[in-house]
């Protein structure tokens, strides 16, 4: 079960690419300044977490605006991350947790992924959203076992809102 509202954000360094290279991404330097938005995907180029990260890459200015930054999140290896992002024009600045900790830290990774497709990786993230507020508390928690339920985003712009 996904970490829950009111809990204090476990913070987290990850890699990025930026323009200069890889970039290292800490929540604890996101945070004080505005709410950011997590939101964890199982892998990059499937259909879903396109569809999603497309999606919210073409909202992206309705989070500015909501004061919110907004961080994808995949065990996929930097490089592979920057070549999808490339090919679907993603604009969600994405952030790999190769080793699978920060899934595990906030409870959204699967013991074994779809294994009933032989694909038996453990440690691979949920479908998941967090809303971290602006002193690192989670304010909304959404997982789902299922890779192919997408997040309630009325639901999460609603609650940013809210935070201001």
């Amino acid at each position: 079960m996904a970490l829950s509202v009111g809990t204090k954000a476990p913070d987290f360094e990850l890699t990025t690419l930026g323009a200069n290279g890889p970039e290292l991404v800490k929540l604890s330097d996101q945070t004080g300044s505005g709410n950011i938005v997590l939101l964890f995907v199982p892998m990059a180029f499937t259909g879903v977490c396109t569809q999603e990260f497309c999606s919210v890459t073409s909202e992206l200015s309705e989070y500015e605006g909501l004061n919110a930054k907004v961080f994808g999140i995949s065990g996929d290896n930097p490089f592979a991350q920057q070549n999808w992002k490339e090919k679907e024009n993603i604009e969600v600045t994405l952030l790999s947790d190769y080793e699978h900790t920060v899934a595990k830290a906030y409870d959204v990774a699967y013991d074994s992924f779809l294994p009933e497709k032989n694909l038996t990786m453990g440690g691979v993230p949920k479908r998941s959203a967090f809303i971290v507020d602006k002193d690192g508390v989670i304010q909304y928690a959404e997982s789902s076992d299922s890779p192919g339920d997408l997040p309630d985003f009325a639901a999460i712009k609603a609650k940013l809102g809210e935070l201001g």
